[in-house]
């Protein structure tokens, strides 16, 4: 099966040495395009044409022609918006914009290249895909600040906002008013006015400066990158479901192997993901206020927090810590607007988002099992565990181990793509994971969201957060992605 997402031998292939050469071009842009087209001394239309020219011209260098289905997709779904009323245009433009994401999917993996992943359009495509719905769906809610009482943004604002040269490449998504905000310097004022009046002055009479961020997110790509380049070819996710590894290996050699295996894969997220952040704050966007000791805070689109990631306890701290803003968009387009089970609403949807691979949906069926899995033991262990220090470590260090195999046996599919090699390894392990989830699921009663969601409201409010933790009713179904919903 094509396992080439996992492996080194696509990192050196000329379309991704292009696409980090342009992202590392993008960002000696973004310095120029902050000191030299400042909001004080450029009208906004100056930045919105030459951020997108540039964002043209990067996505043509990266994809060819294929960058043409950028426009091509932002325009229809402009049309739409004009043609539609406010009623009705989140809907259209969600099915438009995601069937012809879907169709591009289809015909990349299935007509054309299957399983290489190397000159993938699409991957633009889908964070075009979420800003043309972000926007529908905030203009339907009434959320997006237009000037002068216009019914629409201008198409330039709406092209700038999809195709920006910080953004094309690698996102992030972003809320349309943010983006706005940014191109007419208006970013750092209405965070200042937000921010803890113990800030002194002088921080607040100049823009604050990005420069230590933008240095720490470059050295943390460093590092990702280079244990990327140096171990993922000690580790290959294939040797998992090799005939010779299985019958040799133990079964906690094999547990201890998928761990390391999937935990290299990683770092090539860390690395795109920070580089895409780096970008878009050295271009002066992503200013999210103050620390509380007076230095800035540049984490407003922000994808993914490390750390947390790594030493995640729980399916919920992993899931809020990696791909942030497309659990965002998960949540707002579909999570919070379900009538009828937003759970498997939103695992289809971030399955059809994420592309034609049957590997996807696989791994979103067994998320689904093991999130349930996740909730029941939380609602029923865990108050066991919190009476000392010590009970609370260990149960810090069972879960860290459980949280962190469960994901990687969740994302073996993910990673591997097809359908017999996942099934193979899913067969190696006798479908433990999915047996223990489904029991665990049946076995351990959880009361049903309503009935949760009334009992709190009858209690006191002082009560119902005195008891949040220890019962875990915040935590609401979460889904396994590598990039799902945001509680």
């Amino acid at each position: 099966g094509p396992t080439h997402c996992a492996t080194c031998g696509s990192v050196l292939q000329p379309n991704n040495v292009n696409f980090v050469v342009c992202q590392l071009f993008a960002l000696l842009t973004a310095v120029w395009f902050r000191l030299y087209l400042h909001p004080s001394k450029t009208s906004p239309l100056v930045r919105h044409v030459v951020a997108t020219l540039l964002g043209f011209y990067f996505a043509l260098f990266c994809f060819g022609w294929y960058a043409l289905h950028f426009l091509v997709q932002s325009g229809i779904t402009y049309g739409i918006m004009i043609l539609s009323g406010v009623e009705h245009m989140h809907k259209y433009c969600l099915v438009v914009a995601l069937g012809y994401l879907s169709i591009c999917q289809i015909t990349r993996v299935y007509v054309f290249d299957y399983g290489m992943y190397s000159a993938d359009f699409t991957g633009p495509m889908m964070v075009i895909t979420q800003k043309i719905t972000s926007l529908a769906f905030e203009m339907h809610d009434g959320k997006v600040e237009l000037q002068d009482h216009l019914r629409m943004p201008s198409l330039l604002e709406y092209l700038s906002y999809n195709c920006n040269f910080m953004g094309i490449l690698a996102g992030p998504t972003c809320s349309y008013n943010d983006y706005i905000a940014f191109i007419e310097g208006r970013s750092y004022r209405s965070k200042q006015l937000d921010t803890n009046s113990k800030v002194n002055g002088a921080h607040k009479q100049n823009d604050p400066s990005p420069k230590a961020d933008v240095i720490q997110k470059l050295g943390t790509c460093a590092i990702s990158l280079l244990v990327f380049l140096s171990v993922c070819k000690v580790f290959p996710v294939e040797r998992n479901i090799d005939d010779e590894f299985i019958a040799t290996t133990p079964f906690y050699g094999q547990v201890v192997y998928l761990y390391l295996s999937m935990l290299t894969t990683r770092p090539k997220y860390y690395f795109v993901w920070t580089l895409a952040d780096a970008i878009n704050n050295a271009a002066g966007f992503g200013f999210n206020g103050y620390n509380k000791d007076g230095s800035p805070r540049w984490d407003l689109i922000s994808n993914l927090r490390i750390l947390n990631i790594e030493f995640a306890t729980s399916f919920k701290m992993f899931l809020d810590n990696w791909n942030i803003q497309t659990a965002h968009w998960l949540k707002r387009v579909c999570y919070e607007r379900c009538p009828y089970n937003p759970t498997a609403a939103t695992f289809l949807l971030s399955a059809m988002w994420h592309g034609a691979y049957p590997g996807y949906y696989l791994t979103f069926v067994t998320g689904i099992l093991v999130t349930l899995a996740a909730r029941a033991m939380r609602h029923n262990v865990r108050p066991y565990f919190l009476g000392s220090p010590t009970h609370k470590l260990v149960y810090d260090i069972i879960t860290w181990a459980g949280t962190q195999i469960a994901i990687c046996y969740t994302v073996v599919p993910f990673v591997l793509l097809s359908v017999a090699p996942s099934l193979k390894f899913y067969r190696s392990w006798y479908f433990c994971g999915h047996i223990a989830c489904l029991l665990l699921a049946v076995a351990l009663p959880v009361k049903p969201r309503h009935l949760r969601t009334k009992e709190m409201s009858n209690s006191g409010a002082h009560q119902t957060l005195d008891q949040q933790p220890l019962t875990g009713s915040g935590v609401t179904v979460q889904l396994l992605s590598w990039g799902i919903l945001k509680h």
